[in-house]
């Protein structure tokens, strides 16, 4: 039946964390915009202030509260929802809601479950009854047993035999999973793993098989549909989320894809989900034997990708299909032209790619295995394999292009194929180099031959145009196969312009080709675009009006998340409010900026200046805007302009003056604004002086950073040597700057909008913590609690002239140091900061809003005001340190948050994140806060 209430209740998931990412604010936000299709209320709750979910237009009511009972309990009791959805905030919502309806309070108050079932989800997170249920009905899973204290596991594997796989009942992202190869580990994990879940599961450990994902969607009468299958480069062992992943499937026989098929909807109809799901597989590369892994009933991290993959839109569908819509009744919202009852055809391939951050976290493990540790994706879309895999490592971000400029030396590649860290990829590539064959890979690391010896052949390819004269034959083989021109420069000893110019006066160029779920069996006209040298002619023209590029950020990072995908939507949406066509550029399927409906057309590319470039020659575009993107699009803007292309807003080479440590510092002191006392670091000895003048502790900034990335503080010569060399690996091309670092002195900030150097609007923010915590890390209060009007008015005074110095026009953030009444500045960034949502959503002006309008020239002079507020905001910083073994817990000048929770409340003694009874209600909009009494100042969220 059609689902005929008014109102739902949605569960968010909550400050981004490693295991549960940006993609619940694309799953999210795809449902409600289903849900308001069918003029249903939506009541979203959700803390994370970052997301484009809690924009104010998205929800009718918003609650950025905690998730948990309590909370949640009053929400429904204060909005009476007629149903509530569980799918579509990742595992935080799918527990929440198991626990709201064991408490009775959906009952209690009428609360429908729509979709699948809480006795279904039961079924499939807990692990014996899954496994259970799955032979009931004839399906294979691993040999297993259930455990709900450690005697139980210990038992269980000695009736295994070691070595087994542990895996944590109700988790994401593999939390508390792995090998284990002994009673004494066993003993060790099990108590670790005990301490977060109440129940685990010891199984046999199925070493070198297979991994293959199916996604699944199935309506109420039972039509259910495969979306999209996925294979894992990485055999069992590594988790899903930590491998790289193909879709399609490439080492699968038909046969044994119809086999896995009617099984994940056999399961589907089993489990009777409504909705959508994932099973995950292991299969035996000898004989073709299967497992079930596991089955997520709920939108996942996978669904996302696959959503992206194939251009189906999942999220969206599975809201429907949870309103009772059956799927020949949906419309293919990216073709408009089918229903959504089909199963997406691909003419191309997909490669996705984690990102790893745990160089950030000093000290922390960078092996891989089955708990997630990465902290984002990319995903790279061509016609081959390889051209592929090659993109997707160049959308990382990590300093390499492609395989062939990875920027780390390895120093033991053959170890890490064998026992696989973040830098797998990189060690097959350099042993294939180095002479190395593909029958020893496959010993060491029993991945799929077929991927192999495509990895192997393009390292073939490098040692050609190492040894031979690169013709325009070997040019275009080596574009084919996905190097980038800056790697083919590399290996000539030439300039990336220069191999720009020999392909293209021999007419080797990338070809505009479109995603339409169809691969061109029906007409279909789609705005989701890729660019691939597998082709002879563009499948779209130019757009017809002049658009606007904008440069997305890329894929999930520590320090560059969530927010900037926020700052990369709302640009897209004024563009189009304002009469331009817009396009993003993004590499990430997390977000919901690579949604299809969010621009006018999306190309799903790297970030790298080769591919912007690419894109804007073939559309012409008005202009294009770097400066919501983050650190990397802010990256592209001097290189960019430099090559003739126009940047909407403040000018490269004032981005440049700022960016730059040592140009900043030097215009500051023709201001004659205060600063740290500062010195350019030229050697070590330099530096050494200068420290010993100015007496330690000083603070090491390298320049064109993200995330305070290589900034520390030394507190002694040591120090300051191992540090000066970390920044000189991370700073290669720009200034290291070495300052004096000021101790027990406050941190403050400022965000706003300029217009032709000219403030339209800015607001001050406070940090709890003293100076010495990145901002990104920091505790953020607004408007300010503690500090004097005097020096929130010099405060003001030095960001106007900084303003006016720079000819700002657009976004920018500086920070400052304040101690006894004295204000120094200590960095300029002409850019959207992390903290655009926060201000925007607290202050109730959209600060991205009106920065695209200043930088397209339609600003209107009004009065915003941002001080005088009667409640009190404050942003706190969401850390994934127990996902990490070995790291350091402990907050400093380089970021290692992974996400961000925000609350509001009369002052702040009565604001937290936590959680206790909710007391006295704050309106503004459609959005409510509840002030909750305080835990602690420094209430950093594990949750």
């Amino acid at each position: 039946m059609r689902f005929k209430g008014k109102k739902v209740l949605l569960l968010g998931s909550g400050g981004l964390r490693i295991g549960q990412a940006g993609e619940f604010d694309y799953s999210g936000s795809q449902a409600i915009k289903a849900l308001k299709e069918e003029g249903i209320k939506v009541v979203l709750a959700n803390p994370n202030i970052a997301t484009v979910q809690t924009d104010e237009h998205m929800a009718d009511t918003l609650y950025l509260q905690p998730l948990t009972v309590t909370s949640i309990k009053q929400i429904i009791i204060k909005e009476k929802p007629d149903a509530i959805l569980l799918g579509f905030g990742g595992q935080t919502a799918l527990n929440l809601g198991i626990a709201l309806e064991k408490a009775g309070i959906l009952a209690e108050n009428n609360v429908a479950v729509l979709g699948t079932q809480v006795s279904s989800i039961l079924e499939t997170e807990d692990r014996d009854l899954f496994k259970i249920a799955l032979e009931n009905i004839g399906i294979k899973s691993p040999k297993s047993y259930s455990a709900t204290n450690v005697e139980d596991a210990v038992d269980a594997a000695e009736k295994i035999g070691y070595p087994v796989m542990m895996r944590s009942g109700f988790s994401l992202g593999g939390l508390g999973s792995g090998k284990i190869s002994s009673k004494q580990e066993l003993l060790r994990r099990a108590n670790e793993c005990f301490a977060t879940v109440p129940q685990i599961l010891i199984e046999e450990y199925l070493l070198g098989w297979k991994e293959f994902e199916y996604e699944i969607v199935r309506d109420a009468d039972g039509n259910a549909l495969t979306i999209c299958n996925m294979e894992n480069l990485d055999p069992m062992g590594v988790h899903t989320g930590e491998s790289i992943v193909i879709a399609p499937a490439q080492t699968l026989s038909n046969e044994d894809h119809q086999r896995l098929r009617n099984i994940a909807i056999a399961a589907a109809n089993h489990f009777n989900i409504i909705g959508e799901c994932n099973i995950q597989y292991a299969v035996n590369p000898d004989n073709g034997d299967y497992r079930v892994i596991e089955m997520n009933a709920r939108l996942s991290r996978s669904s996302a990708l696959a959503s992206k993959a194939t251009g189906y839109p999942l999220a969206l569908v599975a809201a429907k299909l949870a309103l009772g819509w059956r799927l020949h009744e949906i419309k293919n919202s990216v073709t408009q032209k089918t229903c959504a009852f089909f199963e997406p055809a691909l003419d191309y391939v997909v490669v996705k790619i984690p990102r790893w951050d745990t160089h950030k976290l000093k000290v922390a493990e960078r092996t891989i295995g089955t708990e997630m540790k990465s902290v984002g994706e990319v995903m790279g879309i061509g016609r081959s394999f390889p051209e592929c895999l090659q993109k997707a490592v160049g959308m990382l971000n990590i300093g390499a292009t492609c395989l062939s400029d990875y920027p780390d030396a390895i120093e033991n590649p053959e170890r890490e194929i064998q026992f696989p860290t973040d830098r797998r990829i990189f060690s097959l590539y350099q042993f294939f180099r180095d002479g190395g064959s593909v029958e020893k890979a496959y010993e060491l690391s029993r991945i799929n031959e077929w991927f192999l010896h495509h990895i192997h052949a393009c390292a073939q390819v490098e040692n050609r145009i190492r040894n031979e004269e690169l013709n325009d034959a070997l040019l275009k083989k080596s574009k084919l196969m996905g190097f980038s021109d800056v790697s083919i420069g590399l290996i000539v000893d030439k300039r990336e312009d220069d191999i720009r110019a020999l392909r293209q006066k021999a007419n080797i160029i990338p070809y505009v080709k479109q995603i339409d779920t169809l691969a061109g069996e029906f007409s279909a006209q789609t705005n989701y675009l890729y660019m691939t040298y597998h082709g002879c002619e563009h499948d779209v023209e130019p757009s017809e009006e002049k658009p606007v590029i904008v440069v997305g950020s890329g894929p999930y990072a520590i320090g560059s998340s969530v927010e900037f995908d926020w700052c990369a939507v709302n640009t897209s949406r004024a563009l189009r409010e304002s009469g331009k066509k817009s396009i993003l550029i993004n590499s990430n399927p997390e977000t919901v900026s690579t949604d299809y409906d969010e621009s006018d057309r999306l190309y799903f590319e790297q970030l790298t200046l080769e591919r912007v470039r690419d894109i804007a020659d073939f559309e012409s575009p008005e202009g294009i805007i770097v400066s919501v993107g983050g650190q990397i699009a802010n990256n592209l803007a001097l290189p960019l302009a430099k090559r003739g292309y126009h940047l909407l807003g403040t000018s490269a080479d004032f981005i440049d003056q700022a960016e730059d440590r040592e140009k900043f510092s030097a215009l500051l002191n023709k201001l004659e604004i205060d600063q740290p006392t500062w010195q350019r670091v030229s050697s070590l000895d330099n530096a050494k002086k200068f420290a010993h003048e100015i007496g330690y502790p000083v603070l090491i900034r390298p320049s064109y950073i993200l995330s305070g990335a290589a900034m520390n503080v030394a507190f002694d010569e040591r120090t300051l040597q191992q540090y000066l060399r970390e920044a000189s690996l991370v700073s290669t091309e720009h200034p290291v700057v070495i300052s004096k670092f000021i101790q027990d002195a406050k941190e403050l900030e400022v965000d706003g909008v300029a217009n032709n150097g000219e403030i339209v609007i800015e607001a001050i923010a406070e940090h709890v913590e003293n100076a010495g915590v990145h901002s990104g890390d920091a505790t953020i209060v607004i408007p300010p609690q503690r500090l004097y009007l005097e020096t929130i008015r010099r405060t003001k005074k030095i960001t106007s002239e900084i303003v006016r110095a720079l000819h700002i026009t657009g976004p920018f953030n500086i920070q400052f140091i304040a101690k006894n009444n004295n204000i120094q500045v200590i960095e300029c960034n002409l850019r959207a900061a992390r903290s655009f949502p926060f201000v925007s959503k607290v202050t109730g002006y959209n600060f991205i809003a009106i920065a695209t309008r200043a930088m397209l020239g339609l600003h209107a002079p009004i009065n915003y005001e941002t001080l005088e507020l009667d409640y009190v905001a404050v942003k706190v910083p969401q850390f994934s340190y127990s996902r990490l073994k070995g790291s350091n817990p402990v907050a400093n000048v380089e970021m290692a948050s992974t996400g961000e929770v925000a609350c509001i409340g009369e002052d702040m003694r009565l604001i937290c994140v936590h959680g206790c009874q909710l007391n006295k209600r704050y309106q503004r909009k459609n959005v409510f806060w509840f002030p909750l009494r305080i835990i602690t100042r420094r209430a950093y969220c594990q949750c």
